[in-house]
């Protein structure tokens, strides 16, 4: 997992992970059948399951609190002291091979279905009157995962827990509907 996730999909090698595996080419191939399925088995132990994340933000209290958690949690796994700065989700991004593009496709399906959970409680929300009723759903889940991919690139780029919390909480002070914390617009 940890190789995927410092060199990406495409840079690591077979090679390269049957040595960190202390197992022999043949062995990777009859325990995982190809690298593909082997780099689906390390994002699946990464999340914690295929849908550990999309649940976890449906079960939370609100939409807000799901933010939180979800940032917080990633400013925490893109700083760990023992893993490779970054993301594996946004890490290993690819481009190239038909394998690649297919691998490609399945993180983006993957980050899909955060997105989607994340705007799905957003509109419960909404429903219920804890969010402003012209609350955009789409632009604000949207906005929440281009955060969490941000805070990504800039862990790789050496950024500390210190400055992504700081981001976190930057990002919740612009949650709709809490007036208290947003800073007026400067009128021009």
């Amino acid at each position: 997992m940890h190789l995927f996730w410092r060199h990406g999909y495409e840079a690591t090698s077979i090679a390269d992970l049957t040595r960190a595996m202390a197992i022999t080419p043949p062995s990777l191939y009859a325990a995982f059948g190809d690298k593909r399925r082997l780099f689906n088995e390390a994002v699946e132990r990464y999340l914690g399951g295929s849908d550990t994340v999309a649940e976890t933000i449906r079960q939370s209290p609100t939409a807000r609190q799901a933010t939180e958690d979800l940032l917080t949690i990633a400013a925490i796994g893109d700083t760990g002291e023992t893993t490779p700065p970054g993301c594996l989700l946004a890490s290993s991004l690819v481009s190239g091979s038909i394998e690649a593009e297919a691998v490609r496709l399945e993180l983006a399906a993957i980050r899909h279905s955060i997105e989607t959970a994340l705007r799905d409680r957003i509109d419960r929300d909404i429903a219920v009157g804890l969010l402003p009723s012209d609350t955009d759903s789409l632009g604000l889940a949207g906005h929440v995962f281009a955060v969490v991919q941000g805070m990504s690139t800039l862990a790789k780029d050496g950024a500390d827990r210190d400055r992504l919390m700081r981001i976190v909480r930057s990002t919740l002070t612009a949650w709709p509907g809490d007036q208290a914390r947003q800073v007026p617009v400067t009128q021009q």
